[in-house]
């Protein structure tokens, strides 16, 4: 189950932000409290401007991960994200809830979202591709070669 992210999950998601294991490869790596709390607030900043945004993601009412729709820092635009704890890997939880999240943001309007994973990420690449997603460019970061992968769907 998604819900847009709030405050009320501020402890569930500086967990998930400060676990290597599912925040490790994730554009600026692991968090600590502080910085997941600043994100949070942008998280809600994007939501009341844009209608678009993070998502938690829920089985059986306990928190798996996180998903959604962000302003990438790095100019490519809106971008998809999706980060889920071990335990809820292999399971279906994030090709089914990024997927709810692409459909979310091109049904508001958006008509491209990029997301990008490191060349050696077989997970999330499986994942992105898995939704429709397509390679459209790639680029060098700290030693290892990323790829920006798109959706667009164009205006009817």
């Amino acid at each position: 189950m998604l819900a847009p992210v709030g405050w009320r999950d501020m402890d569930d998601m500086a967990t998930l932000k400060g676990d290597a294991g599912a925040f490790g490869l994730m554009l600026g790596g692991v968090r600590g409290r502080v910085q997941a709390e600043a994100e949070m607030a942008d998280d809600l900043a994007f939501w009341a401007r844009r209608g678009i945004g993070i998502f938690t993601i829920r089985e059986a009412g306990r928190f798996q991960g996180m998903t959604g729709l962000h302003e990438r820092p790095d100019g490519l635009g809106v971008g998809l994200r999706f980060a889920l704890f071990l335990r809820a890997r292999g399971q279906g939880f994030a090709r089914e809830a990024a997927a709810a999240a692409l459909r979310f943001a091109h049904d508001a309007g958006e008509a491209r979202v990029v997301a990008v994973a490191r060349e050696t990420n077989f997970a999330s690449r499986t994942t992105l591709g898995g939704i429709g997603m397509t390679v459209c460019d790639g680029f060098e970061r700290d030693g290892y070669r990323m790829l920006i992968y798109e959706s667009v769907r164009r205006p009817i």
